[in-house]
């Protein structure tokens, strides 16, 4: 417990990396999903067939591997620079990949929203002469949003402890100060380790408190 006390900042300073990281991953990832969603229902078979394998690859590949192609793949072999200063430039590379692979599940959370929606109001959207992208942004995501708050309220959660991962890329965020202070204080692992866990929980509850709220508040009438 001393060293939770005495290391509290650089703590604070760890789980504010980790709210950071999950925060502007889950903004890419809504939006990158939200696109492969609509490519997933889209008329044109090119737009389905892409956003299928870009989805098929992503779920099925482990997040450490997304992880290293973007740290060594497009940091350190294609020398792409996203910032001046190492820390930062390891923050983006580990968005880019935090991003990359939640999409996808983002993507089929609205997928099976979109599918809750009764194919009858697609059709009476089409015959008011909306097109393919009016009836979607004005008729179905809205309906899709409502009916999937659940999942994606998990799909965020899973992602704050995903970014624990993101030390492979060298973003220090909680769980990397976690293991320097099991190696620095050696006598002290349980209470440090059960100090980071209490740390996740109090990251991870009220979220799912907050969106199994918003589900039932938001939930669409059949």
């Amino acid at each position: 417990m001393e060293a939770l006390l005495f290391e509290r900042d650089t703590i604070l300073v760890a789980f504010w990396m980790t709210v950071r990281l999950t925060a502007v991953s889950a903004l890419g990832s809504l939006v990158l999903g939200t696109v492969l969603a609509a490519m997933r229902v889209a008329p044109l078979a090119s737009l389905r067939g892409a956003a299928n394998v870009y989805v098929s690859v992503a779920r099925n590949t482990p997040l450490t591997l997304v992880l290293l192609f973007t740290g060594l793949g497009i940091g350190a072999n294609l020398g792409v620079e996203l910032s001046d200063d190492i820390a930062t430039n390891n923050f983006w590379l580990a968005v880019i990949g935090l991003t990359a692979y939640t999409s996808a599940f983002v993507c089929e959370a609205l997928r099976s929203g979109l599918n809750t929606v009764p194919v009858g109001q697609a059709e009476a959207a089409r015959s008011l002469g909306l097109g393919f992208v009016k009836t979607l942004r004005l008729i179905t995501l809205p309906q899709a949003f409502r009916a999937v708050v659940a999942p994606l309220g998990s799909i965020l959660i899973a992602l704050t402890k995903n970014t624990t991962i993101a030390l492979v890329v060298g973003v220090s965020e909680a769980s990397v100060r976690m293991r320097e202070m099991i190696e620095t204080y050696g006598d002290q692992v349980i209470e440090i380790f059960l100090g980071f866990a209490a740390g996740f929980v109090l990251l991870c509850l009220p979220m799912g408190l907050l969106f199994g709220w918003l589900s039932k508040r938001m939930a669409v009438a059949r």
